[in-house]
This record gives structure tokens, sequence and C-alpha cells, in this order.
């Protein structure tokens, strides 16, 4: 059975599920762990709706977005500006 699923073929396949998987739980335990929506304990969800709106900006405005925000949206920018740029 064991040579059944780990054939090399299908390493590609567990890796791909595997980073997905890794994608997934990261963002599940920041949103339990930081969000400033999600209550877990009891006390905290009767608190009802919160004004803190500083809170959800230093949530929302972390370090990656503050990085590419000024970025250009290129993958390649060096081959981009060789084949776009007349010299």
């Amino acid at each position: 059975m064991a040579n059944r699923w780990l054939r090399p073929e299908v390493y590609p396949l567990f890796a791909a599920v595997g980073v997905a998987v890794g994608i997934c739980g990261f963002q599940l335990v920041r949103n339990i762990c930081i969000n400033p929506e999600v209550r877990v304990t009891k006390e905290n969800r009767a608190a009802g709706v919160l004004e803190n709106f500083a809170e959800g900006e230093k949530y929302t405005e972390h370090f990656l977005r503050k990085y590419v925000r000024n970025k250009a949206p290129e993958i390649m920018p060096a081959i981009n500006s060789f084949f776009t740029d007349p010299k």
C-alpha cells in the first residue's frame, strides 16, 4: 500500500498540498491570535461591537503591505525594462 502512494510522481502533489495546508494554518492562527474582530473568550464576546479603529488599522497595515505599497507590480522588473525601454 505504501508503494502505491509514495511514488516519485506524487511528490509535487504532496508538496503543493502541504504548502496550501501550511498557508491555511498560518492564516487561521494569525486571525485567531491577533485579529481585533475575533473574540474567543466568552467575556470578550459579551463586550459587543468595539470602536477600536486604531487596533484594526494596526492589524491591516502590517509590514508586508507597507513594503509592497510603493513597489511596481512587476515580477521581473529588469527584464521588463530591458524589453520596453528604448535606448
